[in-house]
């Protein structure tokens, strides 16, 4: 809108307003909660959804943080109502939070739509989260700020700092290799998560935030302040205190996603060497959001942003001391000069968040001339294995293994894997290429994180860290290794990785973009003509529903009858 509303232009004076039977009961209904009509009449009323619950383990704090936007509500003449809605927790959701992450964002669009409500505050952080709640958000369309749940504090063990999952991974291979005992094991399990919050590597939890603030869809340098830092109730607050605004100035996400906003979080997101989850979150968001995004856009900016964040897994610091260093408004300053700076925001021109902001450690958030690597956070290959594409992250793999050929070992089934690579006869070799399929949005059922295929006992015995994995599944942010993921379109249905076979020779080459297996187009044809799908539909629920309209992996994995930006209209009250 061109002017600020008043009162009468409230959407939610639709429920309280109206001098008739229905907003009689909307009304006497609030009173029977205990509220006077002072309280909620002619003000702006803010949905707070909190993706809280006893299993989520990184938003714990969101008891008290809703209470702390609330009072930024509250200060600012704004009438607070929470809205639960489904929390995702990424270690405790089988078979996979990515296979719930649609109906999140299908919940906060209805929730959002179906209530009195004239803007949001979206509580999350925890990986699907925040793409979930904000793909809502935006089919909604309401003014809306995003308020990030921080990553958690710095874990450690034997006197050293480590990592949520980064670190988890390298000590099992230790474990699985024999060279740490059961003792170790055990005291850096307890020492490796030590609050609430996400994990404070460079996972999608943080990814997707920090992504979020480049959309311009949180206060600025909100995404890198810890969850037990005593900035973080302050942010909170502000955020209450900021969307009451936004109501009155009718800020939407409509203002503020656009190509431009699109283009900052795609240097962002490269400068972090971000996690490979990336590629589909904001495929889908900016699809929601009208916006078109490829993988294509992946690679052109890898070819030309510096990794500068060095934060694990491909660097050696963690979010905490991104924070200290200056946290993302210093890390965006570094960027200005490849960032829109006049992008709008939920609190005005994106340049102007950071204006004055400074880095205070050039090994945690490196000079532009100074990188961890001079390009190339994602890489995107092309072949006849992935004629969609399909994604590496070359700084977290060993460099001897961006240009190889191996033969392939290739797993339909994870316990057929599982099984495999813990035999100590297995046929393998530190060239081989193992391969796992099905696993993807329709195979999976939704996509898990089970990219990072376990190394064979026998080549850790041997010294042996790192080998070519390629599979249509996703890996968790933290993860590291020579991982080709999100192979599309997936075998599952009928997609290339389909006709590979044990012995087929593949050839990885990341700097000329491509995944190629020593086949024919007629050998690949006619190998699928006696494949089956390796499952049938399923009988009933989301997972039928899922199965029937998800997008493949290039695509945002967003359902069919989602995408697009506008909604539905308004809801009849009658």
């Amino acid at each position: 809108m061109s002017r600020r509303k008043t009162p009468e232009d409230l959407r939610s004076q639709r429920w309280f307003a109206p001098q008739d039977l229905r907003s009689f009961g909307h009304r006497s209904r609030m009173l029977q909660m205990g509220y006077s009509t002072a309280d909620f009449a002619g003000k702006p009323v803010v949905a707070i959804i909190n993706t809280w619950s006893d299993l989520q383990q990184c938003h714990q704090h969101f008891k008290a943080r809703v209470e702390e936007v609330k009072r930024g509500v509250w200060q600012a003449g704004g009438f607070p109502v929470e809205l639960p809605a489904l929390s995702l927790s990424e270690s405790f959701t089988k078979p996979t939070t990515m296979l719930y992450r649609n109906l999140l964002a299908l919940e906060v669009e209805e929730l959002l739509r179906q209530h009195p409500v004239d803007g949001a505050v979206l509580m999350g952080g925890c990986d699907k989260t925040t793409p979930a709640t904000i793909m809502g958000a935006i089919s909604m369309d309401l003014p809306t700020i995003f308020m990030p749940a921080g990553p958690m504090m710095r874990g450690h063990f034997g006197g050293q700092i480590v990592g949520s999952g980064s670190d988890v991974w390298k000590y099992w291979a230790e474990k699985e290799a024999g060279t740490i005992t059961n003792q170790q094991w055990n005291d850096m399990e307890a020492g490796i998560a030590r609050s609430a919050g996400t994990c404070m590597t460079m996972g999608t939890a943080s990814t997707m935030t920090i992504i979020a603030e480049a959309l311009g869809l949180t206060l600025p340098g909100a995404t890198s302040i810890p969850a037990a830092d005593a900035a973080h109730p302050r942010m909170a607050t502000e955020c209450g205190r900021r969307i009451v605004e936004m109501i009155w100035e009718d800020l939407k996400p409509s203002d503020i996603i656009d190509r431009r906003s699109v283009e900052n979080a795609l240097v962002v997101h490269n400068a972090l060497a971000g996690s490979t989850n990336a590629m589909i979150h904001l495929v889908a968001m900016g699809r929601r959001a009208g916006v078109e995004v490829s993988l294509r856009d992946f690679d052109d900016f890898a070819g030309r942003v510096p990794v500068i964040a060095n934060l694990r897994p491909s660097g050696a610091w963690l979010m905490e001391d991104l924070h200290i260093a200056g946290g993302t408004r210093a890390l965006f300053k570094r960027l200005e000069g490849m960032l829109h700076l006049d992008a709008r925001t939920v609190s005005g021109a994106f340049g102007e968040g950071f204006a004055h902001s400074a880095v205070y450690n050039d090994d945690v958030i490196r000079p532009l001339d100074q990188p961890i690597a001079a390009s190339g956070g994602t890489a995107i290959l092309y072949g006849n294995l992935a004629p969609d594409g399909c994604v590496i992250k070359p700084p977290a793999a060993e460099r001897r293994l961006l240009q190889h050929t191996g033969p392939a070992i290739v797993f339909d089934h994870y316990d057929e894997m599982t099984a495999a690579v813990n035999d100590p006869d297995l046929d393998v070799t530190p060239d081989h290429v193992m391969v796992f399929r099905n696993a993807g949005p329709i195979g999976g059922p939704g996509m898990p994180e089970w990219g990072m295929l376990p190394l064979p006992k026998k080549l850790l015995a041997q010294g042996v860290r790192d080998m070519v994995r390629i599979s249509d599944a996703r890996m968790s942010g933290t993860s590291y290794g020579a991982c080709i993921l999100h192979v599309s379109p997936e075998a599952a249905i009928g997609g290339p990785l389909a006709a590979l076979r044990n012995g087929d020779l593949v050839t990885v080459d990341v700097a000329g973009r491509r995944l190629h297996a020593h086949l024919s187009d007629d050998e690949i044809a006619e190998r699928l003509k006696s494949w089956t799908p390796p499952r049938g539909e399923y009988p009933r629920g989301y997972n039928r529903l899922y199965a029937k309209h998800v997008r493949q992996a290039h695509e945002g994995c967003d359902f069919d009858f989602l995408e697009g930006a506008g909604g539905v209209g308004e809801p009849e009250i009658h």
